[in-house]
């Protein structure tokens, strides 16, 4: 992922709450993913509310749906999130550790 347009696009459909909910259910999953209607079930949102988001994941490349008779099972594209992560930390981040170390970091007992 070294061109940032399908970055911004994976990042543009995570920063939904409903599809950031649904995305970590499906990496909770794990590779047997779960069918939209247990999707539904899990976030309390209408199937047809629902749909619409799982697409901008898709589209985002975040998910991958598979027919499964009358089903569609959607998992979670593990590579994809790895390559965003790994962009974030190397074009972010420089490659290091983005948070500060514990010593730089301001005590509520300093800070004020």
């Amino acid at each position: 992922m070294n061109d940032s347009g399908p970055i911004i696009t994976a990042l543009s459909a995570l920063a939904q709450p409903h599809r950031l909910a649904a995305f970590r259910a499906l990496v909770a999953a794990g590779p047997k993913g779960l069918a939209a209607g247990e999707i539904a079930v899990l976030l309390s949102v209408p199937a047809s509310s629902l749909s619409f988001h799982l697409a901008q994941l898709e589209r985002a490349g975040l998910i991958q749906p598979t027919r499964a008779g009358r089903s569609i099972i959607y998992t979670a594209d593990f590579a994809a999130m790895t390559g965003l992560v790994r962009y974030l930390t190397e074009n972010c981040c420089g490659g290091a550790d983005c948070a500060p170390a514990e010593a730089e970091r301001p005590t509520e007992r300093n800070a004020a």
